[in-house]
């Protein structure tokens, strides 16, 4: 019986171990929400879906965001959104791939003013972009909250003539990831 005691604790502790030593952190569930503030109409939607990875051996983040998955309070606007603005069906993801610049100690619990340095891609257009954000880290994992703009143009969305005053130029931009170890 002690020997199987023995055995238990050990797996236990490698086991747990090797969790607490994975230098990837993820989620699949990662919040995305966008407001556009025009002289007509306010929109927001909220993405709930988005995918991120940080490898904190080489400090690189990537994010991916189904953008089907944005939520509006109108469907008629959804509809829009995905057919004739961000043409879903034939870029069904906006993705951000870079490095974080800060050297962090992740393995230090804290909250760390953070920027990453790399390629956004909305709409099938890449911009090298730097984002700010805020990183905090504890024992359970980690969390990302960033604030950013988007420039339509940047990304040739292009806005119809008939709904140039309902729709901003420049979209707002908030996300919110909590990381988790992914076991070895």
């Amino acid at each position: 019986m002690e020997r199987w005691v023995m055995i238990l604790a050990f797996v236990c502790l490698t086991t747990s171990k090797s969790f607490a030593q994975t230098d990837i952190f993820s989620t699949n569930s990662g919040a995305i929400n966008f407001f556009s503030s025009a002289p007509l109409e306010d929109i927001e939607a909220k993405n709930a879906k988005a995918i991120s990875l940080i490898n904190t051996r080489n400090s690189e983040i990537a994010v991916r965001v189904p953008i089907k998955q944005f939520q509006f309070r109108n469907g008629l606007m959804q509809e829009h959104f995905n057919e004739n603005y961000m043409e879903s069906e034939r870029y069904p993801h906006a993705t951000f791939k870079g490095k974080i610049n800060e050297a962090i100690d992740f393995k230090k619990s804290g909250t760390y003013d953070v920027s990453a340095t790399g390629v956004l891609n909305i709409h099938g257009v890449n911009q090298e972009r730097t984002l700010k954000g805020r990183l905090k880290i504890d024992n359970s994992g980690m969390t990302l909250e960033t604030k950013f703009d988007v420039l339509l143009a940047d990304h040739k969305i292009k806005i119809p003539q008939v709904v140039f005053n309902k729709i901003a130029e420049k979209i707002a931009v908030s996300t919110s990831f909590t990381y988790k170890p992914q076991a070895k």
